[in-house]
């Protein structure tokens, strides 16, 4: 019967692998045991992004926020992206944090080939300010505080401050510093500390 050695694709997409050999039977999955589909089919146009986040973190996630995708395959790159799915459970595993998954949609057209299976990491967007005073996540001290460069002694100067919202590249600085002056990233030098002596270089400063 030729009518039952003919698989009919539900969509249009691309054969990404065939798991098979020419006359080789394949039959149905028995119930409860997963076997490989004959045909790995890929629809290249509904590329999304899946990650799993913290779920302390995962409150205050919903459908529709804004997210911003990088990719591994495009470093320096930032996508915009759109917050499609939040798990509905929390998935727990070996020596690891318990996780909430999360699926998001690229905004638009990216620019560039997107292949299923890149590596991304994915930000979620639950808090936007505009003009306002940031610096650099990593130049905060607990406290909080930061390491201001004087330029009148030419010394260090430790700095609280009292932050907004931040994330793993800038925070929100409310009080405690003002619009240009040279604050300290680079905490693990040696010798970096209040009072030490330093030299300004690169462009570590507040904006």
């Amino acid at each position: 019967d030729l009518a039952r050695t003919r698989l009919t694709a539900p969509f249009a997409g691309v054969v990404a692998e065939v798991n098979g050999e020419v006359g080789e039977y394949i039959t149905p999955s028995p119930l409860g045991v997963a076997t490989p589909p004959a045909v790995d089919l890929i629809d290249p146009s509904c590329v999304y992004v899946s990650a799993p986040i913290d779920e302390v973190d995962a409150a205050g996630v919903r459908p529709g926020m804004e997210a911003r995708i990088s990719l591994d395959a495009y470093r320096g790159r930032t996508f915009a992206g759109r917050v499609r799915r939040v798990a509905a459970y929390v998935r727990e595993r070996e020596k690891q944090a318990r996780t909430v998954d999360v699926e998001a949609d690229f905004v638009g057209d990216p620019g560039v080939v997107l292949l299923p299976g890149y590596s991304a990491d994915l930000e979620i967007v639950l808090e936007a300010r505009a003009n306002v005073l940031r610096v650099p996540t990593e130049a905060l001290q607990e406290g909080p505080r930061v390491l201001v460069y004087d330029e009148a002694s030419g010394r260090l100067e430790a700095r609280p401050v009292r932050t907004g919202i931040g994330n793993w590249r800038w925070t929100e600085v409310l009080s405690g510093l003002r619009a240009g002056e040279r604050v300290v990233v680079s905490l693990d030098r040696e010798g970096v500390r209040p009072g030490a002596r330093a030299v300004p270089e690169g462009d570590g400063h507040g904006e």
